[in-house]
């Protein structure tokens, strides 16, 4: 009952990879296309694939997944069927991270990337509206990323609004990427980080004082230390919490242990998120599901965290009323 009530509401995806939500069906295509058939023989061997042992493990399964996305087309492909997934569980607007740096090595222009994705997202844009946020991927260093950063410049008018870095955290400081954000900034895009995923509090602090975030993607393990706490919530930094994502990495031990719970009795702008839910094998109702039953919230609750993600979008004013009455309704 509370399932199908919280399936039904019109819901706001604001941490999701366009890359980690293709359907398992769609992704089986590619595979299939790409005689990946050798190393996966079916759709049930694919779905197996994407169980970690940590986090490391997770980053390697998302890199041999990639490997099925070759062409242009393939992009078109995938977007069209993420959104129909989308709009499937009443999400009706996103800001989906693209990570265009994984492509470098096969040539994959981003700028041909984006226009791919774009005309993927298209047929359904009267039904959910996609905005589009270029993951660095700070795995490539700060030289790539600032060149994908003059590239998504060049076509930021086909709906890509901010920058992110995501990838392997726990090897790749935030600093690094300083004169990526300030530039980033002065082209008039917004910034989000993931930190504290796969590193401690110091990856926050670095993405709050040098980056400026706009925004902390995980930011899983900021109570360990309290005046960072503190800090999130004197000065409203939203946090895009991914809980299922943290226990299937192993970041946290269960969603019980989520320290969910802990920011948002505190008034920490928090909202809830799916991140890679084909690799998770997870949606955004079931987040929102756990969030009652194994913590012990409620649907007005609920109204309170997709308010948050509404407030915290970087979609225009006139969009967020649209979404809070919508929300309302």
């Amino acid at each position: 009952m509370i399932f199908d009530i919280i399936n039904q509401m019109p819901k706001i995806e604001l941490h999701l990879h366009l890359e980690g939500a293709i359907p398992y069906e769609a992704l089986w295509e590619l595979v299939k296309k790409y005689d990946g058939t050798n190393q996966v023989k079916s759709i049930d061997e694919l779905k197996q694939k994407f169980q970690y042992t940590d986090f490391p493990h997770f980053i390697e399964t998302w890199v041999w997944k990639n490997r099925f996305l070759c062409e242009y087309e393939d992009f078109t492909f995938i977007a069209g069927k993420v959104a129909e997934d989308l709009v499937s569980q009443n999400i009706i607007y996103a800001e989906a991270f693209y990570s265009p740096p994984d492509f470098f090595y096969k040539k994959l222009d981003t700028r041909k990337i984006t226009e791919a994705i774009t005309k993927g997202l298209k047929p359904y844009e009267d039904r959910i509206k996609i905005n589009l946020v270029a993951d660095m991927v700070r795995d490539f260093g700060a030289e790539r990323a600032m060149k994908t950063l003059y590239e998504i410049n060049e076509v930021k008018d086909m709906g890509v609004i901010g920058i992110g870095i995501g990838g392997s955290e726990h090897q790749f400081p935030p600093e690094i990427f300083k004169d990526v954000y300030d530039k980033a900034r002065k082209l008039g895009f917004k910034t989000s980080a993931h930190a504290g995923e796969a590193a401690g509090p110091a990856s926050i602090w670095g993405a709050l004082m040098e980056l400026k975030a706009d925004r902390i993607g995980h930011g899983t393990r900021a109570f360990e230390d309290e005046k960072l706490v503190e800090y999130l919530i004197e000065n409203n930094i939203p946090v895009e919490l991914c809980p299922i994502s943290n226990v299937r990495t192993g970041v946290v031990e269960s969603f019980e242990k989520h320290p969910l719970k802990q920011y948002y009795d505190r008034g920490m702008v928090v909202f809830l998120n799916t991140d890679d839910p084909k690799m998770f094998n997870n949606t955004l109702a079931e987040e929102y599901l756990y969030f009652i039953e194994k913590m012990g919230y409620t649907i007005e609750d609920v109204k309170v965290l997709l308010n948050n993600a509404i407030n915290s979008s970087w979609c225009s004013e006139e969009e967020k009323m649209q979404l809070r009455m919508k929300i309302r309704e």
